[in-house]
């Protein structure tokens, strides 16, 4: 597998401009799209032609038509023909290698995983060309790579810093595009997420919002002005930092009290082998604390209020109009979120706005689809733009 997929359509910025607007929004009105993005009619005309015929946009149904008051001729609304692209994205955990491959609009179509035996980069490599051929042989047309780990990645392409992996310095993208022909971005796996959600998630349209994850361990993002907020802090971990309750349990991956001690999986089901000598998952732990096991229900207490207290924080400081719940380990809502809900009221003024708090359930798929829409952007917007 040597061929580099053909790069997007050799359009001009404005051409660009309007394939992004359908891309992130659509389907889109030609009313819409010209008000947006301040285009008379015959400019939008002479912009979406080439669009159409080339095959990128189409023109949605009459029947599927938006409802728009409109005078004079109606037109039909614009979308982006999401199967004109496929991309491969991917997930990298401490065992694992989880892969999808999205539409042009990230939809998933097809899954894949395979284990990882060594941390050593040249056999994770493998891994990753071995899922690519095998998604190739199915999506021939495969545009690009996005690959999310956790850790600290510059350029997109190389990752600095990965503890979990032990990694320092390794030119993942590099590695990986020689292996496959194919364009490759690399990028903190929350950071990834984050985009995914921006540009066809719950964060979509939105000017500011935040992402908190929980699972493996604590990831926060934030977008502000319609665009991700990136530090140099991304991948570094924060949460064994972020102290939501000081007199909390110390663990072997937080300071006390930390937001990783009390949330993280890890750390959950830490105290109940510490508390009962039993290891059990974190599912049966928190079908315990439902059923009102003491022990169980204790420690997941816990956590709800620490996660309560976090979003409250959240909301308090970033003044976001959502925030994005997700991660392995949100089935903590499920079991206890009125405690979350209280911890949220107790740490915000008793005048404030309720939070907008959406919880979505995921899995690593949908962490390996965050890698997809890396891949996405780099195809339509250039290198190294978001």
């Amino acid at each position: 597998m040597t061929a580099r997929a053909a790069s997007w359509l050799p359009l001009s910025p404005g051409e660009r401009a309007v394939a992004i607007e359908v891309l992130t929004h659509g389907p889109l009105s030609r009313s819409d799209i010209a008000r947006r993005l301040d285009l008379s009619a015959g400019s939008l005309t002479r912009l979406t032609k080439p669009l159409i015929e080339s095959g990128l946009l189409i023109e949605v149904p009459e029947g599927a038509a938006l409802p728009e008051v409109r005078q004079g001729r109606p037109s039909q609304p614009l979308d982006i023909v999401a199967e004109s692209r496929t991309f491969a994205g991917f997930k990298i955990t401490q065992d694992m290698v989880y892969g999808v491959v999205t539409t042009l609009k990230s939809d998933i179509v097809a899954r894949r995983d395979l284990p990882i035996t060594s941390h050593d980069p040249a056999h994770v490599v493998d891994v990753l060309a071995e899922l690519t051929g095998a998604f190739a042989r199915d999506f021939p047309g495969l545009a690009g790579i996005g690959i999310g780990l956790g850790g600290r990645a510059s350029d997109r392409a190389v990752v600095d810093e990965s503890a979990f992996l032990g990694w320092r310095d390794v030119p993942l993208a590099r590695l990986v595009e020689e292996r496959t022909g194919l364009p490759v971005v690399v990028d903190n796996d929350v950071a990834a997420l984050v985009e995914a959600e921006r540009w066809f998630g719950a964060g979509r349209g939105l000017e500011r919002f935040a992402v908190l994850t929980i699972g493996a361990g604590i990831g926060y993002g934030l977008v502000s002005g319609g665009k991700r907020v990136g530090t140099p802090e991304d991948g570094l971990g924060v949460g064994r930092f972020w102290i939501v309750n000081s007199s909390g349990p110390l663990t072997p991956d937080g300071e006390r009290g930390s937001a990783i001690s009390l949330l993280s999986i890890p750390s959950i089901r830490y105290q109940i082998r510490a508390a009962t000598g039993r290891d059990i998952t974190y599912d049966e732990i928190l079908a315990l604390a439902a059923e009102g096991e003491p022990m169980a229900a204790r420690v997941v207490g816990e956590a709800a209020r620490a996660l309560g207290t976090l979003v409250a924080q959240i909301a308090n400081f970033a003044i976001p109009e959502k925030i994005v719940l997700a991660g392995e380990g949100v089935g903590l809502v499920d079991v206890a979120g009125p405690a979350v809900e209280e911890a949220i009221l107790a740490n915000r003024h008793p005048h404030a706005e309720p939070v907008n708090l959406e919880t979505k359930v995921s899995d690593f798929h949908d962490w390996a689809r965050g890698g997809a829409v890396l891949a996405i952007q780099v195809l339509v917007l250039g290198a190294g733009a978001s």
